[in-house]
């Protein structure tokens, strides 16, 4: 099938960023004086905003007296420490590029909070990517589909034009919800038992893949 935009998850889809959301975690939870987290933990917390990885992080998750605090500073220690050791997968620079030469839309939704989402793909992707979303008011969190009907309509095309790429069962729940095709990714933080329980049925073991399907 032709489509004439394609919708990319970002951590685990587009830029390997699990190093640097490992490292501000455990720095977190040392200020905090909690146990350290394995980076397999943390590879299996994210994929649903920062608040449930801190919550997936913390002793007690979100009834943690301290889980407010923790979360805040986690976010001001990933804000200014999340392009250390993050970098776009292989391939993916050069996806990007065909696909808008193509004249294909990309666009970007992210659980990430939304202000990290622009700026890393302001930083490594540019013009590349013409609308990125992440959580902020009024937009609900993946699997809600409200980031993929505003980043839609950004590029005003519609939910039967339109291909949804992500690495995670939350991924392809988004995609569901706003009723467009789903492509689930195999070199991000999920495998692939994990999403065809999810619901994947259509999958690429590399990004030059997706060129054969569009």
């Amino acid at each position: 099938m032709s489509y004439k935009a394609i919708l990319f998850d970002l951590d685990g889809t587009l830029l390997d960023t699990l190093d640097d959301l490992h490292n501000s975690v455990n720095r977190t939870m040392s200020a905090f004086h909690f146990p350290p987290r394995t980076k397999e933990e943390t590879r299996l917390a994210v994929g649903d905003g920062v608040g449930m990885l801190i919550s997936r992080s913390i002793p007690g998750g979100q009834d943690n007296p301290k889980f407010a605090e923790c979360l805040a500073a986690f976010r001001a220690d990933y804000a200014e420490n999340n392009q250390v050791l993050t970098a776009p997968y292989e391939g993916i620079s050069a996806l990007l590029t065909t696909l808008r030469a193509k004249n294909v839309h990309v666009g970007v939704v992210s659980n990430k909070f939304d202000s990290a989402v622009k700026a890393l793909c302001a930083d490594y992707f540019g013009q590349l990517v013409e609308v990125a979303v992440g959580e902020c008011e009024g937009v609900r969190r993946k699997p809600h589909p409200d980031s993929l009907f505003a980043a839609m309509e950004a590029l005003d095309v519609l939910p039967e034009d339109t291909l949804y790429v992500g690495d995670s069962e939350t991924d392809v729940a988004s995609a569901k919800n706003a009723d467009i095709d789903c492509l689930s990714v195999l070199w991000g933080f999920r495998d692939k038992e994990t999403l065809l329980n999810a619901g994947a049925t259509r999958f690429v073991q590399t990004p030059s893949e997706i060129l054969e399907i569009i």
